[in-house]
């Protein structure tokens, strides 16, 4: 399973490994009960897309019963993914993301919900969360049998906690430690794949059924191709030069433009350009210039000019892409852990609906 992304890019990972489950952009709940129209938008997929996997948020059970009620009843998603691993601030201040499993018993509201709401239309819901808030409170085995006994299908365990954010490595002894107290459903583990090899150690570690890769693929969407030869027993491809690196970047810019307007979606790009990049040395110039785009024949202009020969230096598949900072100060709700047994939603859960959260 892929982390979250947007349609563009799932359509590159797809080209590479067509039968995996790639996931669209976390939304809220509480959006889509109202018709935010941010997140209408968000919710993209492509015509020959399937399955529709769509990851939504929120910490109130009656609002994500209903949205996920919606969301089969219309026909939009094949699959739901609940994400209770978030830790950005404007997730968990709210109760959300990674705050929702210190809660027991809301939890188990919300999963009982969220499962009810989707039987009815055959669609799958899986969850997805962390080790905790932090090491002094550790809430992964609970949330696993708790989503095992409320009917979800599938868990994965991102293995850091929220304190840790992205810093340190994954701990992928509590992957085991949650597969070993979950046996009876899927239990996936996520953190710290960057290359194929690294998913096969994952699971012959932990004995996990599969694996949930996020950061690892920005700027890389062949990993899921090598992913795919490296558990089916074939060798894995080297990485690719620099000229083939920035085929693939310029289709990926080139599918966003249509999704976003092409000035929206060349300041989106340029971040994707420094991961399209990582591990190759092609010198901070360049990498300035890729950094400043404004059109998407400026970025093809400036492929032109780089050696297409160019290969990956030693060790470059391993750099770490995306976030990697931490660790972070918790962002929760007001006495929010004063009382982990109740079912309280926090009153200012549902702010966040007017832009989408």
């Amino acid at each position: 399973m892929a982390g979250v992304t947007n349609a563009p890019f799932r359509t590159m990972c797809r080209q590479f490994a067509p039968g995996l489950i790639y996931v669209n952009e976390m939304v809220m709940a509480t959006a889509v009960v109202h018709g935010n129209a941010k997140t209408m938008r968000m919710m993209t997929f492509s015509a020959d897309e399937q399955p529709r996997s769509l990851q939504v948020y929120g910490s109130d059970p009656v609002m994500l019963g209903e949205a996920i009620r919606m969301l089969c009843a219309e026909g939009r998603v094949d699959h739901i993914d609940m994400n209770f691993g978030c830790p950005a601030a404007k997730v968990t201040r709210k109760g959300g993301g990674a705050a929702v499993p210190a809660k027991p018993n809301l939890l188990r509201a919300i999963l009982r919900s969220a499962v009810a709401a989707a039987a009815p239309y055959g669609v799958p819901i899986t969850i997805k969360f962390r080790k905790g808030l932090y090491d002094s409170l550790l809430t992964h085995v609970t949330t696993g049998r708790i989503a095992a006994e409320e009917g979800v299908a599938a868990i994965a365990l991102h293995a850091r906690t929220a304190e840790q954010h992205y810093a340190g490595l994954a701990d992928w002894d509590a992957i085991a430690e949650l597969k070993q107290a979950v046996p009876e459903i899927p239990v996936l583990g996520n953190g710290d794949i960057w290359e194929a090899s690294d998913a096969v150690r994952m699971m012959e570690h932990t004995g996990c059924d599969g694996v949930v890769v996020g950061r690892g693929c920005l700027g890389r969407p062949w990993l899921f191709r090598d992913l795919v030869d490296a558990m089916s027993g074939r060798p894995v491809q080297p990485a690719p030069a620099l000229g083939e690196a920035c085929r693939v970047m310029a289709e990926h810019a080139r599918l966003l433009v249509p999704h976003l307007g092409e000035d929206l979606a060349m300041r989106d790009f340029r971040k994707h350009t420094s991961w399209y990049f990582t591990g190759y040395p092609v010198g901070g110039e360049m990498r300035r210039r890729f950094s400043n785009i404004s059109s998407l024949m400026e970025l093809e202009d400036l492929i032109a000019t780089l050696d297409p020969t160019m290969q990956i230096v030693e060790g470059g598949e391993r750099i770490r892409r995306g976030h990697t900072n931490g660790p972070i100060r918790v962002a929760l709700p007001d006495g929010y852990l004063q009382h982990l047994d109740d079912l309280t939603v926090p009153d200012d859960a549902a702010e966040m609906a007017v832009s989408g959260g």
